[in-house]
This record gives structure tokens, C-alpha cells and sequence, in this order.
């Protein structure tokens, strides 16, 4: 067996690999050929390290410095300081290059200080396409256990215990479903793993599968030991190529090992695994579309009860959980339900993983307890808002979900007081929106991509949403009515109460949790014409101040449909706000700062 002394991960996830992931780890290994490291430096390809906007990440140990946005042209360095010389190189390090305890370890790195990670524990520390690996941190233990020394029925009372909730949307009690799932007859069982994962800035489920695949495989062949299913299917998005690549590989090498298949461990059980490509529709991520897809007919939902545990997949009991859930599912089984229902809040246990984008400073990946405050991920883990701009809202769970306003900032993030405010867990998007934010136009963005996806089946989501979002549209271009903002309320509740699926039901969510806090934006645009943010262009103009142009032309110039007229040193530009289509580009290029936006 081979000894390094130093381990290189680099993070070959989807947001490292669109930087380069791929070229910093040719030229790694080029330099360490050239310095005649190869024997003492070994060269990890891993998922997802969670602080993607300073991707590519390089972690190197046993130092654990992280280094963050690493070029080709920086390896060299890194190799001879570092990795020859046993110098950090301090200016390519994450988080603050000024602190000497920087470089100790990856967890005093600002971003992960308030993080614990359960469902990405392997994420950005093993190689994904490696089994060996994933055995080496204690992979397939659980299966192994349960096989050995657990019952069916234990295997559910300890999840059941565990108090984990479902991590796809709804929160539902994993180990009830279960149980349900159990307990239904029929000639055969399915056990299947949502992983069409459709919010818009959600890759939560995404970088599970790509740096941790493994986890889904062991706890989907747990939940078959549980509920008497010998086959299983995961549902895929084909958009996540990697994803689905390092599925394959790993399904394959579980079957090589003896892990799925026929007899695991000579234990008499039999759990076979197969994927289904999905093709991008947002509806197939509600449970019973999703079905309906993998038996190759239209993803369309049907009515429930009854549930898929009792009537799923070609008519017989099926049990769904989505990635992130059985993710869970392992570490429950080494550890124990006590130690999961330690974490978080009395009815939200564990932690909950989030793609936080937007507004703010660390977009990423991150893994917290239930029960952190929004104040703690916004400023604490994500850095808080850039340009000193102020937290205005965030938004959670997706088109699904609400904005919470900042007078809410120190809520709890849990799944019973996120539904309080209006908003729900959803798989875990969080969108952070700073003051120049408008909220009628995120409730309009959100809708937008709701009618675009529906499936059209039922009325109520097929006609309902549209009508609602023509409504926004008019409001957000300066033509809004009285009486608006109160037809967008009744179209809205009549949504959620008769909608078919939960997708339907949940549409209207955006509209209704901006109406409840910023309804004075929404007033503002329909009775005075104008959109405080200043986002909607047609309730805003760009103004040329005649006292502090010094006709230079630079914005006529920038200007990319010819709007601005005047001539060099002859007096002040003026704006032809016939043609201005309102980009923006004269106020950023002016070096005066002679144009102001008029809202």
C-alpha cells in the first residue's frame, strides 16, 4: 500500500469543473511529475467543498489550507512553497488571509465555523468515483448492521426515533412513510429516490450525488430491507451529467462488490438498483409525476389517496424519499436516533442542507443545524450583503416557498416556524435579496417560472397562475388598476385551496408572502406608478445632469442603442428617453457620476 505524506483533494463538483477544475488538476500533476512529488503527493478528485463562488477549491493536507479561485498558472507555486518547502502560500487561501489559524485547518474558515455536516459528511473529502474510499469512512457499515443484527421493524423505529423529516419539500416523517410502505401488501415493492431537482439556484441534491453517491445507494438498499423491496430506481435529471456518471460508476461498483444484487452478504437479501433519466420538467419532482415518468408515460400528477406507499409505481407499494433524506439514513444507523434527535429543534431534528445564492458575499453549499437563525447564515456563514447594501428578504423553499422579510432575521430556520411566516423548507434554495430588491418582481419572476412548468392538467395551476401572472405583469410595466392587488389575493388563495398536486397548491406562495410584507411596494406601483427598488424599467429613467456633465461623451459611447445625443465640449449630453431601453450602461461608465436613475 502506497504512504503520502500530503494529500491534494480538488473539487471536481459542477461549479469547479465550469471554472477549471479539471485544467488546475492536469497542471497539479504536471508540476508534481516535474519536482518528482508523484510518489509523496497523492491527487484526489472530490465533490463539492460547498464555497463555490471562490471555485476551484484545493484543500491540501495534513495542513488542511484551502486554497480558493486556484489557476493553473498558480501551481507552480504551490507545489514548490507548499508542497516542497512546507510554506503556505497565504495570498491564495479562503476566507481571512491575514489570520495565521487560517491554514490549520479548513474548519476555522469562516464559512464552515457554524456548519455540521451530516448529508454532505463525504462531500469534498473522498473520491466519489472510488468505492474503496467511501468503505474506508465507514461505507456500507450501516447496511452491513442491519442485515446482521436489525429486524425490518427495528430498522424503521430507529429512523422513526430519529425524528427525520422528509428533506424534499413537505417534511413528512421519514420513518412513518416507511412504516407505511411496510405495511402495505402487494405482490411486489419499490423503494425510489427523488433526485429531479427542479427549484431554480437549487443544487443541493446535485453535489449529494456528485460527491457522495454512495450514501443514496447504501440507504436505498437499507429502506428495501426495511419495507420488503428488492428493487430500486433513482430518478435523475439528465442535466446533471456528472451526477449521473458518477451514479453509474458507483451502482456498478456496488454490484462488483457484492453490495446490490442478488444474496448481499450472504445474507439472503436481494436489492437491485437502476437509474431513470429525467427530462427537466419542474412538475416531475411531485411524487406521483415522478412515477408516472419512470414507467415512461407523461409526468403528470393524479389525485391522492391514494399515496404512493400504498398504490406508487406499476400499482404496487412504493416508497419516495429524495436525495438529501437518505442521505441521513447511514449515519442514523451507525450512530443512533439519539444522537440524530440531539441536533436542531424539538420538531425539526438533524441538520438541512441550502443552496444560498443571491445577494450575498459566500454563495455555496452549506449544511446547518436546524434552528440556526437567518442572521447566522446570511452574515456569519455567507459573509453578509456586498457593498454594504441592507438584508431586505430571503427567499426559501423555491416557486414552492415565501420571502421572509428582515424584521425576521433571528427566526429559527426550521420546517413549522418557516410555514408561520409564510414560506416553507422546501428542498432548500435560499435566495438572499438586498434593499435594491424589488418584491413584486421576484413574486413575478417566481410565477413566471411556475406557468412555464405546469403541466396543465388541472385548472385551477393551468389558467389560475396565468391570469395571476398577467396581473403582475401589468402591475411591474406601469399599467396596473385598483383593484388588482386584490384580485391577485383571490386567485391566489383559490389556487392553493383547489390545485391538484403540491405544486399547484404551492404556486401562489411568493405572491401571497410579498403581498403580506411589502403590499406598500405593491401599492406603490399600481396607485403612484412607481417601483421603489427601481428594478421595473418602464417606472424609471436615466437622467443626464446638465450642471455636472463635462461632455465627455464616455456614456454616448457605452450607450448600445444610440440614445444619448450631444456633442463633445459642446454642452451637456441628453438622454432620448424614446430610445433608452434602460440598461444601466451610462451610469456605471460615467466617471463624473453626472446620471442618476430617476425612480
Amino acid at each position: 500500500m502506497q504512504i503520502y505524506r500530503a494529500h491534494v483533494l480538488v473539487c471536481t463538483g459542477t461549479g469547479c469543473t465550469a471554472s477549471d477544475s479539471e485544467r488546475v488538476i492536469r497542471e497539479l500533476e504536471k508540476q508534481l511529475q516535474e519536482k518528482q512529488l508523484t510518489n509523496e503527493v497523492k491527487v484526489v478528485k472530490t465533490g463539492c467543498f460547498g464555497l463555490c463562488h471562490q471555485g476551484p477549491i484545493m484543500v491540501v493536507y495534513p495542513e488542511g489550507a484551502m486554497y480558493a479561485t486556484v489557476k493553473p498558472e498558480d501551481l507552480p507555486e504551490i507545489v514548490e512553497e507548499h508542497l516542497l518547502k512546507g510554506r503556505i502560500v497565504k495570498r491564495l487561501l479562503a476566507g481571512d488571509k491575514t489570520a495565521e489559524d487560517v491554514a490549520k485547518s479548513v474548519e476555522n474558515v469562516g464559512f464552515f465555523k457554524r456548519q455540521k455536516r451530516i448529508a454532505l459528511r463525504n462531500c469534498g473529502i473522498i473520491n466519489p468515483e472510488n468505492i474503496d474510499e467511501y468503505i474506508a469512512f465507514d461505507g456500507y457499515k450501516a447496511l452491513a448492521k442491519v442485515l446482521t443484527e436489525m429486524k425490518p421493524a427495528d430498522v424503521i423505529n430507529e429512523i422513526k426515533k430519529s425524528g427525520l423529516r422528509g428533506r424534499g419539500g413537505g417534511g413528512f416523517p421519514t420513518g412513518m412513510k416507511w412504516e407505511f410502505a411496510a405495511r402495505a401488501r402487494g405482490e411486489k415493492k419499490y423503494v425510489c429516490c427523488n433526485a429531479d431537482e427542479g427549484d431554480p439556484g437549487a443544487f443541493m441534491d446535485r453535489s449529494i450525488l456528485e460527491g457522495d453517491p454512495h450514501s443514496v445507494i447504501e440507504a436505498m438498499a437499507i429502506a428495501g430491507y426495511a419495507v420488503g423491496a428488492d428493487q430500486g430506481y433513482i430518478y435523475v435529471r439528465a442535466e446533471y451529467p456528472i451526477a449521473v456518471k458518477r451514479l453509474r460508476m458507483a451502482i456498478d461498483q456496488a454490484k462488483e462488490y457484492g453490495l446490490l444484487g442478488k444474496n448481499i452478504l450472504g445474507t439472503g437479501f436481494n436489492f437491485d438498483l437502476e437509474l431513470r433519466l429525467g427530462a427537466g420538467a419542474f412538475v416531475c419532482g411531485e411524487e406521483t409525476a415522478l412515477l408516472a415518468s419512470i414507467e415512461g408515460r407523461r409526468g403528470e400528477p393524479r389525485p391522492r389517496p391514494p399515496f404512493p406507499a400504498v398504490k406508487g409505481l406499476l400499482g404496487q407499494p412504493t416508497l419516495l424519499n429524495n436525495v438529501e433524506t437518505y442521505a441521513n439514513i447511514p449515519v442514523i444507523i451507525l450512530k443512533g436516533a439519539e444522537w440524530f434527535s440531539s441536533i436542531g429543534t424539538e420538531k425539526s431534528k438533524g441538520t438541512k442542507v441550502f443552496a444560498v445564492g443571491g445577494k450575498i458575499h459566500n454563495t455555496g453549499l452549506v449544511e446547518i443545524p436546524m434552528g440556526t437563525t437567518l442572521r447566522e447564515v446570511v452574515y456569519e456563514i455567507g459573509g453578509g450583503i456586498p457593498g454594504g447594501k441592507k438584508f431586505k428578504a430571503a427567499q426559501t423553499g423555491g416557486p414552492s416557498g415565501g420571502c421572509i422579510p428582515a424584521a425576521h432575521i433571528d427566526t429559527p430556520i426550521d420546517y413549522d416556524t418557516l410555514t408561520e411566516l409564510g414560506s416553507m423548507m422546501g428542498s432548500g434554495g435560499l435566495i438572499v435579496m438586498d434593499e435594491d430588491t424589488c418584491m413584486v418582481d421576484i413574486a413575478r419572476f417566481f410565477l413566471e417560472f411556475t406557468v412555464d412548468e405546469s403541466c396543465g392538467k388541472c385548472p385551477p395551476c393551468r389558467i389560475g397562475t396565468k391570469r395571476m401572472l398577467e396581473i403582475l405583469n401589468r402591475i411591474t410595466e406601469g399599467k396596473g388598476e385598483e383593484g388588482d392587488i386584490e384580485k391577485l389575493e383571490k386567485l391566489a388563495k383559490n389556487i392553493k385551496a383547489a390545485a391538484l398536486c403540491g405544486l399547484g397548491q404551492t404556486a401562489p406562495n411568493p405572491v401571497l408572502s410579498t403581498l403580506r410584507y411589502f403590499r406598500d411596494e405593491y401599492e406603490a406601483h399600481v396607485r403612484d406608478k412607481r417601483c421603489p427598488a427601481g428594478v421595473c424599467k418602464a417606472m424609471i429613467s436615466y437622467v443626464i445632469q446638465a450642471d455636472a456633465c463635462k461632455s465627455c461623451g464616455v456614456c454616448a459611447r457605452n450607450c448600445p442603442v444610440g440614445a444619448i445625443e450631444g456633442e463633445r465640449k459642446k454642452g451637456p449630453f441628453v438622454i432620448n428617453q424614446d430610445k433608452c431601453i434602460k440598461c444601466g450602461a451610462c451610469v456605471e461608465k460615467c466617471p463624473f457620476n453626472a446620471i442618476y436613475k430617476n425612480v
